[in-house]
């Protein structure tokens, strides 16, 4: 499923989107329990938000059951590429590498994520040819 302008979800909503990433489908008790533990969240509040993902097309419903299992439709990879995308546009006028030396800047890395950055950046320069 593409995410259209109308079916970005909400900062709420990519928190259970998470959940939902991590377990791939879950009730709705289960992601409120989850979110209950790091944010004080009401069920119903949990309840109504993942009817309006559902909605919005975010994630389906099981109703074989008398408890609705939730599963997202939209992946993890291609949302973070559409906010990506966002932020790189508004954010850093278009330029992916502005993005990428504030993040070094800013962050320390390790050596993985390093070898695993300059991996990419070989990548890149062979394509580019």
């Amino acid at each position: 499923m593409t995410i259209n302008k109308y079916s970005k979800p909400t900062e709420s909503e990519l928190v259970i989107l998470q959940v939902l990433w991590e377990k791939q489908s879950a009730t709705v008790r289960t992601v409120h329990e989850e979110l209950s533990r790091t944010k004080d969240s009401g069920y119903t509040t949990t309840l109504k938000l993942m009817q309006i993902m559902f909605e919005k097309g975010l994630v389906t419903r099981d109703e074989r059951n008398k408890t609705h299992i939730y599963t997202p439709t939209v992946t993890h990879e291609k949302t973070q590429k559409q906010f990506l995308n966002r932020m790189i546009d508004t954010l850093f006028a278009g330029s992916s590498a502005n993005l990428v030396l504030q993040a070094l800047g800013g962050h320390a890395a390790s050596g993985e994520e390093l070898e695993k950055i300059q991996l990419l950046i070989n990548d890149l320069k062979k394509n580019n040819k």
